[in-house]
């Protein structure tokens, strides 16, 4: 199980970092913070950009960021511990996010 701060968000981090190759961009990459933004056009309805995850570190938890399932909210869990059960949770819902980016033609 993982208490550092600094290593529970290298490994969130790590597990993000393949979906820029997926058509995303990230306007923030530093030591203390990570996102991921779709820039497609979506046609009909003037959005040029989405959200779509981001961690950074806060003063006694790391925070991870994920876009709803649906596209028009966020989701936020604070962690202060990494375990694999954990780590298996934030993977299968950046997973079943990407699937409905990519559903949604947002991707």
């Amino acid at each position: 199980m993982k208490t550092d701060l600094i290593e529970i968000f290298q490994t969130i981090r790590a597990e993000l970092q393949p979906y820029a190759a997926l058509s995303f961009n990230n306007r923030i990459n530093s030591e203390e913070a990570y996102d991921l933004w779709s820039e497609k056009n979506i046609k009909d309805e003037g959005i040029t950009e989405r959200f779509f995850a981001e961690v950074k570190i806060e003063s006694d938890h790391v925070v991870f960021r994920y876009s709803s399932l649906t596209g028009d909210g966020e989701q936020q869990d604070e962690i202060r511990q990494l375990d694999d059960v954990t780590m298996k949770k934030l993977d299968d819902e950046l997973s079943a996010t990407y699937k409905v980016f990519k559903e949604q033609e947002w991707v």
